[in-house]
C-alpha cells in the first residue's frame, strides 16, 4: 500500500486530497498440501503420535511458511488427522515455536484430539522443557506467576502485562554455570511464549531468543564462549518431557528427549562450568 506514492506507514495519518493506491496479492489455496519430509516419530497408534520436532521446523502453516512445515510432513504420511483445527491445522493439539525443539503429540482423530485439548486445560497432561537462561539464577527453584498479554510497546511479542492472561511456570535449576543456568520449567498454564516471557520478566532471558534476549554473548568476556553462543541459530529451549493419559484407554505414557547436540554443545564448550558448584 502506498500513500501519494510512497510506501504507507501504519501510524500516519491520511489527509484530504491524499492519494491512496495497493496492490492485492494473488490468492493462494488456504488448504496444506501432502510433502515427503521426514519426522523422528517416538510413538503412534491410530489416536495420536508422539514427535520430536527438530528445531526450525514450523508446526503449521502461516504468514511466510507455506510449505516446509509440521502440518505438510503429517500429511505426507498418509493416514487421517484430526480435522477440529481446520483445513491448515490438521492434527495439531498445541504448538511448539519455530526455534523450540522438542516433543509435541498430534491428533490422528476428533475424539482424540478433543481428548488431548481437555488434559492441555485440566493440566493432566504434562509438559516439561530445558532452558538455557542468561545469568545466574539465585535459589534453586521457584514458581513464576504473571500475566501474560500482548507487550504494549511491540504488539509482535508478548509480556507480563496487568490485563493479561494467567500464566505460571515452575522453574528449578539443574546446572549452574559461570554466565548462564541449565534451568527445567513446567507449565502451569499453556500461553504464548509462556516460558520466554516468564525468564525474560526475572532478568535471566533464554539464550539465543531474537526476540526476548537479544545478542546472546552480551555481558560473557569470554571470547570462546561468545565465539560458541554466537553459533546458535535459535534460542536455547527444547521439550524434553511429555506425559499423557492415552485419550482412548486412559493408561499414562511418558515419552523423554534428550538435549539436542547445539544446547549441550553450550553447556559443554560455552557455558563456562562453574568450578565451585562442583566442589
Amino acid at each position: 500500500m502506498r500513500v501519494n506514492g510512497l510506501p504507507a506507514d501504519p501510524a500516519d495519518r491520511v489527509v484530504a486530497g491524499a492519494v491512496v493506491d495497493f496492490e492485492i496479492p494473488e490468492a493462494y489455496v488456504a488448504e496444506a498440501a501432502p510433502e515427503a519430509i521426514p519426522l523422528e516419530i517416538l510413538y503412534e497408534d491410530e489416536d495420536l503420535a508422539v514427535i520430536n520436532k527438530p528445531a526450525g521446523m514450523v508446526v503449521h502453516p502461516a504468514p511466510g511458511h507455506h510449505t516446509g512445515t509440521l502440518v505438510h510432513a503429517l500429511l505426507g504420511r498418509g493416514g487421517g488427522w484430526s480435522a477440529v483445527g481446520g483445513v491448515m491445522r490438521p492434527g495439531i493439539v498445541h504448538r511448539l515455536d519455530k526455534g523450540t525443539s522438542g516433543l509435541i503429540v498430534v491428533a490422528r482423530n476428533d475424539a482424540s484430539h478433543r481428548a488431548l485439548s481437555s488434559q492441555l486445560k485440566d493440566r493432566s497432561l504434562s509438559r516439561t522443557y530445558m532452558a538455557i537462561v542468561r545469568g545466574r539464577v539465585k535459589g534453586d527453584a521457584g514458581e513464576l506467576e504473571g500475566p501474560i498479554g500482548r507487550d504494549p510497546k511491540e504488539r509482535k511479542r508478548m509480556a507480563v502485562v496487568r490485563d493479561g492472561r494467567r500464566a505460571v511456570t515452575e522453574y528449578d535449576v539443574i546446572q549452574p554455570l559461570r554466565y548462564m543456568a541449565l534451568v527445567r520449567c513446567r507449565l502451569h498454564t499453556g500461553r504464548t511464549h509462556q516460558i520466554r516471557v516468564h525468564l525474560k520478566h526475572i532478568g535471566h532471558p533464554i539464550v539465543g531468543d531474537p526476540v526476548y534476549s537479544g545478542p546472546q554473548w552480551r555481558g560473557i568476556p569470554d571470547k570462546r564462549i561468545q565465539k560458541t553462543l554466537a553459533s546458535l541459530e535459535r534460542q536455547a529451549l527444547h521439550a524434553t518431557r511429555l506425559t499423557i493419559p492415552h485419550p482412548r484407554t486412559g493408561t499414562m505414557m511418558t515419552f523423554e528427549s534428550p538435549l539436542p547436540a547445539d544446547l549441550k554443545l553450550i553447556l559443554s564448550d560455552g557455558g563456562g562450568v562453574d568450578r565451585k558448584s562442583e566442589g
